[in-house]
């Protein structure tokens, strides 16, 4: 009799745990794992797999994947699909992504499509934005299990082959991500050519990182009394190494003095010496050296005694992600709101005016749901655009839509993806002034789908404006009614609508070409 996992329609239908798998192709190697999802929400990791690749080295140094190593991939997943086969995972419960080395090869759709071709798995290559909400996911659990961590300020730092990813976390809360390029793999390209001594190539290396550490504590406002939280296979490598009762489990204290001492260790071997002394792959020789100083430097640069060791890492946060069924729970909705008052602050945004319009904004999107037909993430997106859709008056007041578009595309919101991030900002720009056209060509690059949901977020936006013309924010509550004719709005408690009535016959335009209806806009007297 078969003892394979049920599959997922069986296990959401009897309330009985499925299994699962997520694969993380990364820059030195393609891990694989394998998990239990509980109908409670938690995750019991069964197996995991990995095998060291070098598609780092090839991405950041030519810019595109050689054959073999596509063949060499291909074959490493075609063995993980066995292994998913035998326990009885289908496709559809299996999540392959991948970070900076294929995001930055130009021929990464090749990629793709081979595995595809070899294996069936559709590869989703996620940016740093992605990246960070998936960390947060796979973190914040630990952080707020620690009684130092849950309430402080911490680090939350993991060193990659291509970048260093970092956010900034107080109480549960991001208050800032950022990613460098500041990679193992990308420090090793600076020394290529280089005969010189261990001692030479680490001062080297060590100018890069300063500066990296440097532009950190130069654009953060306040690192002070911070903690730091390292994740990442090249530090957990290190803490089993250094400390001697570490479970690979708990959040683990490496001294500073310890991890300087090993990293120095570490940089004065040859590759093949480490992998003699510390059985370690070749990959992971090649790449620990450097990885290590990136993480020892900062916690000199902070002047830190020591670091937190989480062993929490991409997979964890994928499995925690599927287990949510892939969407936004309230508190990273709200993470993301925090990060966009934030930015707005920044730009000395009139805070008071945003606030309005976006309540009122969101509020429209609930009411109207019916018709627009658009999710929670679309109304995360609506809310952001809202609160920042006044930035570019700090640029310039006569084009401060198209100024809010730019500002907006070239800022890091926490937990927005590089497409996200672009529809907020088309969003806000068309807050006024001309509607979207297809010679646009943000808008023009678009999907359809995008192109209509982006249309359909803006129409909302230009009528919360409206709602807020006099900017005093007495209209706080509405009731929305369509009739079959029209879209009406009403205004309870309030005795006069008459200026918002011409605010509303200016931007109701964008609303009546996109859904084939007008607005009525009236007070509702007590």
């Amino acid at each position: 009799m078969s003892t394979s996992p049920p599959n997922s329609e069986f296990a959401i239908e009897h309330g009985v745990p499925r299994a699962a798998a997520v694969i993380d192709i990364g820059a030195t190697s393609i891990r694989m794992a394998i998990a239990e999802i509980h109908p409670d929400g938690k995750v019991r990791t069964l197996d995991t797999l990995a095998q060291p690749m070098d598609l780092g080295r090839e991405a950041f140094e030519n810019r595109r994947f050689s054959r073999k190593s596509i063949e060499r991939s291909a074959a490493v997943l075609h063995r993980y699909q066995r292994v998913l086969q035998e326990y009885g995972i289908k496709p559809a419960d299996v999540r392959v992504v991948a970070t900076t080395a294929v995001r930055e090869a130009s021929n990464r759709l090749a990629f793709a499509d081979r595995i595809y071709v070899a294996t069936g798995l559709n590869v989703e290559p996620i940016d740093e934005a992605e990246v960070n909400r998936i960390t947060y996911m796979g973190v914040m659990p630990q952080l707020q299990a620690h009684p130092a961590l849950s309430d402080g300020k911490s680090l939350v730092v993991e060193v990659g082959g291509g970048n260093t990813e970092v956010l900034l976390v107080r109480g549960g809360n991001v208050l800032e991500s950022q990613s460098f390029r500041l990679g193992s793999l990308r420090l090793l390209r600076t020394l290529k050519g280089v005969r010189s001594s261990a001692s030479r190539r680490r001062a080297m290396m060590e100018s890069h990182i300063r500066r990296a550490w440097n532009r950190l504590t130069d654009e953060k406002q306040d690192v002070s009394s911070v903690h730091v939280v390292a994740i990442g296979g090249d530090i957990r490598f290190a803490c089993k190494h250094v400390l001697d009762n570490w479970d690979s489990k708990s959040l683990a204290e490496m001294p500073t003095r310890q991890l300087d001492e090993f990293t120095s260790k570490i940089l004065k071997l040859d590759e093949d010496a480490i992998v003699r002394r510390y059985g370690a792959s070749y990959t992971e020789a090649e790449t620990l050296g450097p990885a290590l100083l990136v993480y020892t430097m900062l916690a000199k640069h902070l002047a830190l005694d020591h670091v937190f060791v989480c062993d929490t890492n991409l997979r964890d946060g994928l499995l925690h992600d599927m287990a949510l069924g892939g969407g936004w729970t309230a508190e990273f909705r709200n993470q993301i709101v925090r990060s966009a008052i934030s930015l707005g602050r920044k730009f000395d945004f009139d805070e008071s005016h945003a606030r309005n319009v976006a309540e009122l904004a969101r509020k429209l999107f609930q009411q109207f749901q019916h018709e627009h037909l658009l999710d929670n993430r679309h109304e995360v997106i609506l809310f952001v655009a809202a609160l920042l859709h006044e930035i570019g008056l700090v640029v310039n007041v006569k084009s401060n839509h198209k100024h809010a578009l730019y500002l907006i595309r070239h800022s890091e919101l926490f937990g927005l993806s590089e497409g996200e991030l672009l529809q907020v900002g088309l969003v806000a720009r068309y807050h006024r002034r001309a509607f979207p056209q297809p010679s646009h060509v943000d808008y023009g690059s678009l999907s359809q789908e995008d192109r209509v949901t982006v249309s359909k977020l803006a129409a909302l936006l230009r009528l919360a404006i409206a709602l807020d013309d006099t900017r005093s924010g007495r209209i706080l509550d509405i009731e929305c009614v369509n009739d079959g004719q029209q879209l009406v709005i009403n205004v309870p408690g309030v005795d006069d609508v008459s200026l918002e009535q011409i605010a509303m016959r200016e931007n109701a335009g964008l609303f009546r070409d996109v859904f084939g209806m007008p607005v009525l806009l009236r007070a509702r007297r007590s």
